[in-house]
């Protein structure tokens, strides 16, 4: 979800998950867990830091520098979170996160901060996937100003993945004369996508993509064409998702939302080389190793149990620090690297008590397909005739599963 720019001054997707982790990766590392990292060569990559010559970091420290100069500016302080948020979604180095937090610091526990403080908060919420106090400084926000449309479009994007169709449709629709055509269509198009009305949310974003003029900010077409390029991989028209996915990439600096859409549906397309082309120096963000580990286990490849064992020290870490951001990764991880059905069931059922994505409720068949537990699948599946999702992965899982209880 781009951070919406608007008349009045106004994202990407939210990116994700509380689940309770287990013990699995404490199995998978062994008896080395708590063994600090040695590197196997001289010049094997730890870790790649942000040059700090670039455009992108000579911004941070400008913003730093006027926070400092100004501890209680709000606007310097609105200004270096939102530089924070930007760096996460392009790095997706969770510390980010804790920074912008930081930059709030003079108004995160108020309990009426500026309402440009509020939605930066809630924006966060959502990141770090605290749902619930998202929405109600969202609503709080909006009961002052229902011309707030970057509360309303963080409100639709939050509703989504929460699975409550008709109220996200519904903050989608308030954007209208508030936010560019394209992002308002964006909006509603991929509610309509995932509400039994398939092809005609493609169709109305594929037209609205077609008429934007060249004014709209890059960050706002490239999520337009990874959510059409979603909807085309969904419907079966491999072609069309291609061409999408690939315009999105074309257009500079595709963020991780995007690189792990493309991947998985590359590894769909049992095309994991181009893959691991993709990733190879993207493997400090952990969506993005993961996707890489599991194309080096396709590929046979002898790195493959290396990047595997580092990913799982990762999410060793993640679980160490209290972060509840990865529960999708941890149950795919489980089920596609450790190949352990049962945890990762576990892992993709509790994630389904917080979010009802696409992706989340293919994981879980998938996971109850290994495990051969029809039965877990059960409100699952219910629940993707109810909301008339329409996906082309998934209903060959839900045959075998239904077989399965038969």
């Amino acid at each position: 979800m781009p951070i919406l720019v608007v008349a009045r001054s106004a994202c990407w997707q939210p990116i994700r998950r509380c689940i309770t982790v287990l013990a699995l990766v404490a199995s998978c590392v062994s008896n080395a867990e708590a063994s600090p990292f040695t590197p196997s060569r001289g010049d094997e990559v730890l870790e790649r830091v942000p040059i700090r010559t670039s455009p992108e970091q000579r911004e941070l420290e400008r913003a730093r520098a006027a926070v400092a100069a100004s501890p209680g500016n709000l606007q310097a302080s609105i200004r270096l979170a939102k530089r924070y948020l930007e760096t996460w979604r392009n790095d997706g180095d969770p510390r980010y996160l804790g920074y912008a937090q930081a930059a709030l610091a003079p108004w995160w526990s108020r309990k009426d901060p500026p309402a440009e403080a509020r939605v930066l908060r809630a924006t966060l919420s959502q990141s770090t996937h605290r749902f619930s106090e998202a929405l109600a400084d969202l609503d709080a926000v909006l009961a002052q100003d229902a011309r707030n449309a970057q509360a309303w479009l963080t409100k639709a994007t939050v509703l989504q993945v929460l699975g409550d169709y008709p109220q996200a449709s519904a903050s989608c629709r308030r954007l209208v004369g508030l936010a560019p055509n394209l992002v308002v269509i964006t909006c509603l198009s991929a509610v309509r996508s995932l509400n039994g009305q398939a092809e005609a949310g493609y169709r109305q974003l594929d037209g609205a993509l077609k008429t934007a003029g060249s004014e709209i900010d890059p960050s706002i077409r490239t999520w337009s064409l990874t959510l059409l390029a979603e909807m085309a991989a969904r419907r079966g028209d491999d072609a069309a998702a291609r061409r999408h996915f690939e315009k999105a990439i074309s257009l500079g600096k595709p963020d991780n939302y995007l690189l792990a859409a493309y991947s998985d549906f590359l590894l769909d397309a049992k095309e994991a080389e181009k893959v691991v082309s993709l990733l190879a120096t993207r493997t400090q963000v952990d969506v993005l190793l993961l996707r890489y580990a599991i194309a080096l286990r396709a590929l046979a490849s002898a790195d493959a149990p290396r990047y595997t064992a580092l990913l799982a020290e990762r999410l060793e870490a993640v679980r160490m620090r209290g972060d509840a951001i990865h529960g999708r990764e941890q149950a795919r991880f489980a089920l596609d690297l450790h190949h352990d059905p049962i945890a990762a069931l576990e892992y993709a059922r509790q994630n389904w008590k917080v979010q009802k994505e696409p992706a989340d409720a293919r994981l879980l068949l998938e996971a109850a397909v290994a495990a051969n537990d029809g039965a877990a699948a059960r409100p699952v599946i219910d629940w993707i005739r109810q909301a008339g999702l329409e996906d082309r992965t998934l209903a060959p899982l839900i045959a075998k599963l239904e077989g399965s209880v038969k």
